[in-house]
């Protein structure tokens, strides 16, 4: 057996493996998946050497514990937390070496939501439809981590970073999400519109992967029945009977049948990835390009 591996001590509240995604199967539907805070993963794998492409571990909330089977260079990013080897506190956000058979625990987020284990040579399971991520909706790729699972490492192809810590956003005290209105705003009222982009929201305890959940204002119909199911992308803001927008995040369905009152700018869905419960948020129009 390669000693190229890690072994999971603990798993943790729901920890998975994420890359770059699978864009461009939507017609086949299948979501896009990958690292709901991209900006994060792309740190952590650049802190150990690893090309942006290279798989790495998502954790959520509380971290989870590992123990690599040869000596490897890890780091951990987005979410802050506790390191420690062996249980010596070590560096979050830089490189740490970690020997053979050592325990490298990553622990509970003190200020965000999920946090990016990123090891030397990157984890290496089989890919499915060019990507190793875990998809939770589809169930495609790698199941989320247990107790006792062993992952396969990939050879590092470079060295390390040579920073002590690198500089990170801090998760959002209020998630600000710039937004283009449609294609359904059409399908709710004027004051509800209005609403929509005026008034304050908070995150739902109830959001994951697939959406963000929010708890405010309900959005009043302009039209009464159900659209026929259309096409549904990344960052769009679906309005279910309850009347609270669900924003669409990395393992959205491709397909849905609520309206879509706007969709969210891309390069914003990154900080909605470490919104704890209870965050304001506030949707802000701005014009099409």
């Amino acid at each position: 057996m390669t000693d190229r591996a890690l072994s999971v001590v603990r798993a943790g509240a729901l920890t998975t493996v994420q890359d770059l995604g699978r864009p461009g199967h939507a017609h086949l539907g299948v979501p896009r998946a990958g690292a709901l805070d991209g900006p994060a993963a792309a740190l952590v794998n650049r802190l150990v050497g690893n090309p942006p492409e290279a798989a790495v571990l998502e954790t959520t909330l509380n971290g989870c514990s590992l123990r690599p089977r040869s000596a490897v260079t890890v780091a951990v990013c987005g979410a802050s937390c506790p390191v420690r080897v062996d249980g010596r506190p070590v560096a979050w956000g830089g490189p740490v070496r970690v020997p053979a058979g050592a325990l490298l625990d990553v622990g509970a987020a003190r200020h965000g939501v999920r946090s990016y284990v990123g090891v030397s040579g990157g984890i290496a399971v089989e890919p499915v439809l060019g990507s190793r991520s875990t998809d939770l909706l589809s169930g495609l790729g790698p199941a989320p981590l247990t107790d006792g699972a062993v992952l396969p490492l990939g050879s590092p192809t470079h060295l390390h970073a040579r920073v002590d810590v690198a500089p990170q956003p801090a998760p959002p005290t209020e998630l600000v999400l710039r937004v283009t209105l449609g294609p359904r705003d059409d399908w709710f009222t004027p004051e509800a519109v209005r609403a929509f982009t005026s008034r304050t929201y908070r995150v739902s305890p109830a959001s994951n992967r697939i959406g963000l959940r929010t708890e405010g204002p309900a959005l009043d119909r302009a039209r009464p029945g159900e659209l026929p199911s259309e096409g549904m992308v990344l960052g769009a803001v679906q309005v279910p009977p309850d009347g609270r927008p669900v924003v669409f995040l990395a393992d959205h369905p491709t397909t849905g049948g609520y309206p879509v009152i706007a969709v969210v700018r891309t390069e914003d869905l990154s900080a909605a990835a470490q919104a704890v419960p209870g965050t304001p948020v506030r949707f802000l129009g701005v014009r099409r390009h």
